[in-house]
């Protein structure tokens, strides 16, 4: 298996009468910016020429001059290819004949006309979202009123418009609602017939006790030989969803469900993820199963991929689960225990074989009604999380194997494998050089060396001061897992071969995944030219819900915390850059940025980016990654989605262990090359600058 990380090389535009594709990145002055992957620099685009364009859409764009000459290449925006968002949320601007709406959006972008038969009963100063329906060249967008919002429930308006902002649509269209409703809710008999049926084989569903669409199952049965027949029974998505139906288009291009605070925006209407196909106690239902033959010590000797109909006989929580692990008793205690320990002996296998054992910590809102937060809550990863886990991973791994294994015209069947490349070494290298202070020692020769090295890290670091620096600026190192047809392996699970088979519900990698599947199965593989392209596209869609679930959670970061200005909280430094550092509060997990200038007072701070830290010139003074100190809330600003914090000099004392402490600044070197800032920087709070 080859894990390099692949770099092409990148082209310098001219003046020449291609065009290029690529994101339009609008700043705030209004000016445009061309993000091309194959280029080195952007393409600026002046706003008279953006041709109907809007912030993030995909776009064709012809050079106008030439940047030897000017210094930078410009262009003119010739066609939107894609756009990343209709649907906008603001206020109406109501006149007597007419009507604008004004987007409050970050970004600049034109009002939108509102013909008066199309304002839905919406008033002056209503806030409102609104779908874009037409756009002549030169002249204002026009659009229509989808829903007026109740002006005082600032946390809907606010959702919404994170969920549009990133690209996603809320709610589905009248088509795709009539097309869902046509499906009926029996299973029709002659299908029944074809598929494997486990009605009669003890199953059940685990999941979190909010969830409502079960996209997954567990059976079990002792066999004659003493070994163990588990099958992992996965919603049949692909049976109701079918290719170049408007429900499939529609579920491409979200491409994935986005989880905020308070919802769910999903990619399937409620009626096929949450009663269609989700796997409801006592219900007969379709699915796609792995099922396995595995010994008491978790040695797999064989397995059946195929479709499957399927009864759940329970319906667990993660927390009646865990119960039943820690006291040894409970409701199907047996089957739960046995499940149990065949997991936690994968588990082993796993990190054995080179997977990496980054603890996971989860932190979530209590909400009240109204959707304002109240509480925190952390879940960790406990063993019945882990059984789950373990086992989907293990039906994921064998379909990839299995898939890879099949040649058509003798060349691999295109499949959206799940991948995960080495470390980048400009992220790597940083932090070995800083885990070596802790007494951290790292084989960088090889891949697994690696692994190795960071799973003896992570296991010695365990309840020390720098534990939280050490994890977090080791998943910082780590690439980001990514759709592609191209299998280079998944160097964070160990596995050369890997596709994600078990949300089709909430993935639609996973419908893909289904779909390649059966035609391997019934020998009738059609190869999909454009199965690059469509990984390409539900990793940017992964991308985008990732940005919408941190928005999210930072708004409810900044409405908590505004109960709590001008008080004092222990806090933690969770990143460091040129103008100041960042610092989650230990009581509430919320992070705010302590600004470089409100430090003038006591020092002049650079920024020493080996260290981590800012360093004092004249004290010494070092405000550290992984450093405990004392904040006061100063700002909660909910339009910005920003805390700022001011540090606290507490009396007297020495630091205590693990604290920001002083240390005597180093002599600067010259450097020919140096680590990126962005090693140290919280990637969620910082944004790309242009040049």
């Amino acid at each position: 298996m080859s894990r390099k990380n692949s770099k092409t090389k990148k082209k310098k535009p001219s003046s020449d009468t291609r065009q290029y594709k690529g994101v339009l990145d609008i700043t705030r002055s209004g000016v445009g910016f061309i993000i091309v992957p194959q280029l080195d620099n952007d393409i600026l685009v002046r706003p008279n020429d953006f041709n109907t364009a809007l912030h993030g859409d995909t776009v064709l764009v012809k050079i106008t001059s030439d940047p030897h000459r000017t210094g930078r290449a410009t262009g003119v925006i010739t066609e939107v290819v894609e756009r990343k968002q209709t649907e906008f949320v603001g206020k109406i601007d109501l006149n007597k004949n007419f009507a604008f709406f004004i987007a409050e959006s970050q970004k600049p972008m034109p009002d939108i006309y509102i013909p008066l038969d199309k304002l839905n009963n919406a008033k002056n100063e209503d806030k409102v979202t609104v779908r874009i329906t037409g756009w002549e060249k030169n002249k204002k967008p026009t659009g229509e009123v989808l829903k007026i919002m109740d002006a005082s429930d600032e946390n809907e308006f606010a959702m919404r418009e994170i969920i549009l902002e990133n690209g996603f649509p809320i709610g589905f269209s009248e088509e795709i609602q009539e097309e869902t409703a046509r499906i009926p809710d029996a299973l029709p008999k002659a299908e029944i017939k074809k598929r494997k049926d486990f009605r009669n084989v003890f199953t059940i569903t685990i999941d979190p006790a909010d969830a409502k669409d079960f996209d997954d199952a567990i059976s079990f049965r002792v066999l004659k030989n003493g070994h163990y027949e588990i099958g992992v029974h996965i919603a049949d998505v692909s049976y109701y969803v079918t290719p170049d139906t408007a429900l499939d288009k529609e579920a491409y291009q979200r491409a994935t469900s986005v989880y905020l605070p308070d919802r769910v925006n999903p990619m399937l209407p409620e009626r096929i993820s949450n009663e269609l196909c989700s796997l409801r106690p006592k219900e007969d239902k379709f699915t796609f199963s792995a099922v396995f033959e595995i010994t008491p010590k978790a040695e797999v000797k064989d397995f059946w991929l195929g479709r499957t109909v399927i009864h759940s006989n329970h319906r667990f929580t993660y927390e009646e689960v865990q119960e039943v692990i820690e006291k040894g008793d409970g409701l199907y205690k047996d089957e739960v225990l046995i499940l149990n320990n065949i997991s936690q002996r994968l588990r082993k296998q796993r990190f054995k074989k080179g997977a990496i054992n980054f603890s996971s910590q989860e932190v979530r809102f209590k909400l009240d009604d109204k959707g304002k937060p109240i509480g925190i809550v952390i879940k960790e990863s406990k063993e019945a999380h882990q059984l789950i886990e373990e086992l989907m991973l293990l039906a994921n791994k064998v379909v990839a194997e299995s898939v890879s294994k099949v040649k058509v015209a003798k060349k691999p069947v295109p499949f959206p494998y799940r991948v995960h490349a080495t470390p980048d070494e400009e992220k790597l290298l940083p932090f070995v050089e800083f885990a070596k202070k802790f007494g951290h020692k790292f084989d960088t020769k090889t891949p697994e060396g690696i692994a190795e090295s960071f799973n003896t890290m992570l296991k010695d670091v365990q309840g020390k001061p720098e534990q939280h620096v050490l994890e977090q600026l080791g998943i910082r190192t780590m690439a980001k897992a990514v759709y592609t047809s191209d299998n280079i392996g998944h160097y964070g699970l160990g596995f050369t071969h890997y596709a994600h088979f078990t949300s089709p519900i909430r993935r639609y990698p996973d419908v893909m995944v289904h779909r390649v599947l059966q035609e391997v199965l019934d020998n009738a593989v059609k190869p999909d030219k454009e199965m690059e392209e469509k990984c390409k596209h539900c990793s940017e869609r992964e991308r985008a819900a990732m940005e919408a679930e941190r928005a999210a959670n930072k708004y409810k970061q900044v409405e908590y915390m505004q109960n709590y200005l001008g008080d004092e909280f222990d806090g933690v430094i969770s990143g460091v850059a040129s103008f100041g550092f960042w610092v989650e509060t230990v009581e509430h997990k919320c992070e705010g940025l302590v600004s470089i200038n409100s430090l003038l007072d006591y020092d002049d701070f650079r920024h020493m980016e080996g260290d981590y830290a800012l360093v004092g010139r004249r004290s010494g003074r070092a405000f550290r990654m992984g450093d405990k100190v004392r904040i006061k809330v100063i700002s909660a600003n909910l339009a910005k989605r920003q805390l700022d914090y001011e540090w606290v000099l507490t009396s007297g004392a020495k630091p205590e262990e693990g604290e920001s402490e002083v240390i005597k600044p180093k002599k600067e070197k010259k450097k020919t090359s140096k680590p990126s800032a962005k090693a140290t920087a919280p990637v969620k709070d910082k944004k790309k600058k242009k040049k």
